[in-house]
């Protein structure tokens, strides 16, 4: 303690048992909560830009191919396989499928042939992204 002040020398952020103080944690509660509010609406973007994103069954560097029930790529004219799906699917959709309803357009069988397909998706092919982004944990 300082001579003639007859005060301890803690400032106004400090308390004697150097927790922090009032002041700190309130304002720390401020910083966190203008983080919850800058991140909410971008996890919100994200999601919805997830179920708009694009699937091409197959992608379009081989689209004369055809898909066959195992989610392979085999020759045009291959007994059992379908031909790819004139449009995308969109996230939306293939994860509606991937619970249990069928892709627009297309039977049970083809729907089960294109999501063993995008299930087959691997990295730098077109939809992977996609596919990869209705994996992760919301």
């Amino acid at each position: 303690m300082p001579e003639g002040t007859g005060r301890d020398p803690i400032g106004p952020d400090q308390t004697r048992s150097g927790a922090p103080s009032r002041r700190q944690l309130l304002m720390g509660g401020a910083a966190a909560a203008s983080a919850i509010i800058s991140i909410r609406p971008a996890l919100a973007q994200t999601a919805a830009s997830v179920l708009s994103c694009q699937i091409p069954v197959p992608d379009p560097a081989r689209s004369a191919s055809h898909i066959a029930a195992n989610g392979s790529l085999v020759p045009a004219g291959t007994k059992g396989a379908f031909a790819g799906s004139r449009r995308p699917f969109t996230g939306e959709e293939v994860r509606a499928a991937l619970r249990g309803r069928t892709l627009p357009g297309a039977s049970y069988q083809q729907s089960q042939a294109y999501l063993n397909y995008i299930r087959r998706l691997q990295s730098g092919q077109s939809g992977f992204t996609c596919y990869a982004s209705l994996q992760m944990p919301r």
